[in-house]
């Protein structure tokens, strides 16, 4: 198991913030760091596969946004919108000071990785946008709002296997009850009563809420900022978030750089533990390493 560093920061209105750190040896101390940003409503025990598999020979840097596992909880629920969580990352970049890193955004990540791009081009040397795009379906949307700040405790990590199961089946149909618990053990904590609860706070659905909050500004002239940039584009082929048009929009927009890679039977989001992701994965490194 590759060994990581628990450590903090501090949000501009003094939330403590926390991300797991796996150091790079010293032969490949110079390379850019992993930046992996999680989805919605995960943690970094979402990336720990993923670290395992880069850990040493890179340095994999793993931030819980606030809300969301040792991460402080925000006073004002209206807080949990990417452009604050994009201020609280500029806040860690401030503090790591990683001279270059890859973003690697999935989901909501994607949408950080997306905003962050053009101010951070010169010190971009590569990105990862799983399962997310400028444009997002609707249908999509409307399964994130019915299960986002829902969900009771169990008594054992096989009814919270169960509870996952019930809402991301349509994503994931090969899962076996063996991959529902890890997933699970990923999703959910153990609180001070002993029972099975979810790792982030409830009222991160909140501003779902509010009509239209979602829907953010136009993306589509950021996918400018990744232009001549190593762009992986991942997409799961069951996603109901991304469509197939807007991956190929992406890759038009971004041009030769880009690498998109449908992931099969697999819906919203890719593990980036599946094959396709894999070899997606280890070309974009290797593409970061060319360029220097």
């Amino acid at each position: 198991m590759a060994r990581y560093d628990d450590k903090y920061w501090w949000s501009g209105e003094g939330l403590r913030l926390h991300y797991r750190d796996y150091a790079a040896d010293a032969a490949h101390a110079d390379r850019p760091a992993l930046l992996c940003l999680p989805g919605l409503t995960r943690n970094a025990r979402d990336y720990a596969r993923f670290a395992e598999r880069y850990a040493g020979e890179w340095r994999v840097i793993c931030p819980e946004m606030r809300g969301r596992g040792e991460s402080a909880y925000a006073k004002d629920p209206m807080t949990y919108v990417p452009l604050t969580y994009v201020q609280d990352l500029e806040r860690l970049l401030a503090d790591i000071a990683p001279q270059k890193f890859v973003a690697v955004g999935t989901s909501l990540g994607g949408i950080l990785t997306m905003i962050m791009a053009p101010t951070h081009r010169d010190r971009l040397a590569g990105a990862l946008i799983n399962d997310v795009g400028p444009t997002i379906e609707e249908a999509g949307l409307d399964r994130i709002r019915h299960y986002v700040g829902t969900g009771g405790s169990h008594l054992t990590w096989v009814h919270a296997a169960r509870a996952v199961a019930e809402t991301q089946a349509r994503n994931y149909p090969d899962y076996t009850l063996e991959d529902w618990l890890g997933m699970a053990k990923r999703l959910y904590r153990l609180n001070s009563s002993g029972r099975i609860v979810l790792d982030y706070d409830m009222r991160i659905a909140e501003p779902f809420k509010v009509p239209g909050n979602e829907s953010g500004v136009d993306m589509w002239p950021v996918m400018a900022a990744f232009r001549d940039l190593p762009t992986l584009i991942l997409r799961g082929e069951l996603s109901d978030l991304m469509s197939e048009a807007t991956g190929r929009r992406m890759e038009r927009e971004i041009g030769a750089s880009a690498d998109y890679v449908v992931v099969p039977q697999v819906g919203h989001t890719p593990t980036l533990e599946e094959p396709e992701a894999v070899a997606g994965v280890e070309r974009l490194l290797a593409r970061v390493l060319a360029r220097g």
